[in-house]
């Protein structure tokens, strides 16, 4: 997948031959627009605002950490928000699952038990966004569902649409899959109603920065600053959709890390996260939810928050003054 991704980035030969399935595949990703926005193919909307937090492309944009941000600044607000996602990774035998901080990410996805514990919301899985939040309305006071991705699942109507763009990456070539990056064509992120960039952006651009806070033992549950491993060896594993952004955020803090990429939502077994020379290890906060039964105090996780800029929360906040008062 990393291979792939690499090549996605530029228009080169390997894309070329592909353009034609990519055209296909844009084709149908508007037909499919067309016909649930024109009313052909019916689509449901909710007694609580619904603000969609999704990306184009493929891979790592640093959205879950801004739905965190966002629930959380929702809340300081005054306002009751829960998170709706499709669960992805997860087994579970029934669809929709209300998911808490003591979850098993085996039954839910890694992302949905996260996501509980970092915000304390009201959280369900379920690969129907529309069946996900019924559950949510049902059981919960929530006057604002956010659904973490689901800008391509127009089944479900929304009131705010939230575009994350990573701010290196961005678009890619350009392409559709499978010759690029982009699950609907670039300009589909400039008709949502805020565009977020992660890390490097322009003068005009809205955005925000994704910083590193600690590292978390997760044997012990100490946390300690970010200088703790500076000019140390250590092993650094990350199975999300952009590890490079990771790997490359040790290195600023001074780590020597042997890298080891694994694929989004890798399943980790005791041998994948226990070297030989039993060094240290530092992972994301999203791999360590699913190594927390099996982790010992070698084991620690990068913790992250996301930290907006003005205009993004000025922006947010008129919103959130005409749909609510």
């Amino acid at each position: 997948m990393l291979w792939l991704v690499e090549r996605w980035q530029t228009r080169n030969l390997f894309s070329l031959c592909l353009w034609p399935l990519s055209l296909l595949y844009c084709a149908l990703a508007l037909l499919k627009r067309w016909l649930y926005l024109s009313g052909i193919l019916p689509s449901y909307g909710h007694s609580a605002l619904v603000i969609v937090v999704g990306n184009i492309t493929v891979g790592g944009a640093g959205k879950t950490p801004f739905v965190v941000w966002l629930a959380n600044w929702l809340r300081s607000q005054g306002q009751q928000p829960g998170i709706v996602l499709r669960g992805y990774g997860g087994t579970s035998k029934t669809w929709p699952l209300a998911v808490s901080a003591t979850t098993s990410p085996t039954e839910a996805g890694d992302e949905a038990v996260m996501l509980a514990r970092q915000t304390g919301c009201p959280v369900v899985a379920a690969p129907d966004r529309v069946a996900a939040i019924h559950a949510l309305l049902s059981n919960s006071d929530c006057n604002i569902v956010i659904s973490d991705d689901g800008l391509q699942h127009y089944r479900m109507r929304r009131d705010f649409e939230i575009s994350v763009v990573d701010g290196t990456r961005r678009y890619g070539n350009g392409f559709c899959l499978p010759a690029g990056p982009l699950r609907e064509p670039r300009w589909r992120a400039k008709r949502t109603d805020l565009v977020v960039v992660n890390g490097q952006r322009g003068d005009n651009e809205t955005g925000m920065d994704i910083e590193p806070t600690g590292f978390r033992n997760l044997a012990s549950g100490e946390v300690v600053g970010l200088g703790k491993f500076a000019n140390q060896p250590a092993h650094a594993i990350a199975g999300i959709g952009n590890p490079e952004r990771f790997f490359a955020t040790l290195e600023r803090l001074g780590l020597q890390t042997r890298n080891q990429p694994f694929p989004d939502h890798f399943q980790f077994a005791p041998s994948d996260i226990c070297p030989d020379d039993a060094g240290t290890v530092i992972m994301t906060e999203k791999d360590a939810v699913k190594c927390e039964s099996f982790a010992d105090t070698r084991h620690w996780a990068l913790t992250v928050s996301a930290k907006p800029d003005a205009q993004l929360i000025n922006r947010l906040s008129d919103w959130l003054e005409r749909n609510i008062g």
